[in-house]
């Protein structure tokens, strides 16, 4: 038998799907002429009837029945294989909302102008997605890493303050990390321990207090608002307060004392190969250092 013309599969299977030569044409934006050709076409390779013409409908016959079944399978692997090669011009990322806001995005602009071939998708959350699952190339992650199975590389870090409004702050006494704990607090429910936090002083004095939660969010830039609007104090990274506390609308409070600092990772799903492009971000976001 000759190479069957595969391009009339699709031809095939339109009129499969409509039950109609007419419907098909039309569906597929040509003459019902054009369709019927090729499908006739397509029988005469194959040398067997795939089709039962009636006036009322088109039905396929068994061997049409089988080979549509085929049809379905092949279109469902073409699609996947458009998409595997669309999310592979794009380079998916996924970071917090805080971090990824104030830290990831421009770093993304600066990267798409200067290569203006690659596409970025930004995925931003305050959980934790499955890189294999979402087919993400890297992961920012900004805090503590629990063991796993990826591949980490840690390119920075962050302090944590205690602050609040200056409207609020106007309010309090605070002389010790106990003090602060019958204040009213926002707490982060993205933090694994949102309300327990461990106060530093010099090298011995170390002071663990439970916060009287008033409000609650799963979403860091949340938590800046109610605080920015004195909804109380709360605990906030340099990487996001920072900028409010320079400008006044945010104070620092027991300055004297320090929270636990944390790390910023860049997280790559395991035994995946890392693009070009991955390592081109990556070295932008280390400030030109090349991965590890």
């Amino acid at each position: 038998m000759e190479a069957v013309n595969l391009n009339r599969l699709a031809y095939f299977a339109a009129v499969v799907d409509t039950g109609s030569f007419t419907k098909a044409a039309e569906r597929l934006a040509i003459t019902k002429t054009v369709v019927s050709q090729q499908v006739a076409r397509l029988e005469a390779e194959l040398k067997t009837s795939l089709l039962l013409r009636t006036t009322r409908r088109v039905e396929p016959t068994e061997a049409g029945k089988l080979l549509y079944a085929r049809c379905v399978l092949i279109f469902r692997e073409a699609e996947d294989a458009v998409d595997e090669i669309t999310r592979a011009n794009a380079e998916r990322i996924a970071a917090p909302n805080d971090y990824g806001a104030s830290t990831i995005a421009p770093i993304a602009a600066s990267f798409i102008r200067k290569y203006p071939a690659c596409r970025v998708e930004l995925l931003l959350a305050d959980t934790k997605m499955d890189l294999l699952a979402n087919q993400i190339d890297l992961s920012i992650r900004v805090g503590w890493l629990d063991d796993s199975s990826h591949q980490a590389r840690r390119i920075g870090s962050f302090r944590q303050f205690l602050v609040a409004s200056p409207s609020f702050s106007a309010t309090l006494s605070l002389n010790s990390p106990e003090d602060a704990a019958g204040q009213p607090f926002i707490a982060n429910l993205a933090l694994k321990a949102p309300v327990t936090w461990r106060f530093i002083q010099g090298d011995f004095d170390r002071r663990t207090v439970r916060m009287q939660q008033s409000l609650m969010s799963n979403s860091t830039p949340a938590v800046l608002a109610a605080t920015l609007a004195g909804a109380g104090i709360s605990v906030l990274p340099d990487f996001l307060a920072g900028e409010h506390i320079d400008a006044g609308r945010l104070i620092r409070l027991l300055p004297d004392w320090s929270l636990p600092a944390g790390g910023i990772y860049v997280v790559y799903p395991a035994a995946r190969f890392r693009t070009p492009k991955v390592t081109a971000f990556v070295a932008m976001l280390t400030g030109g250092r090349s991965p590890d």
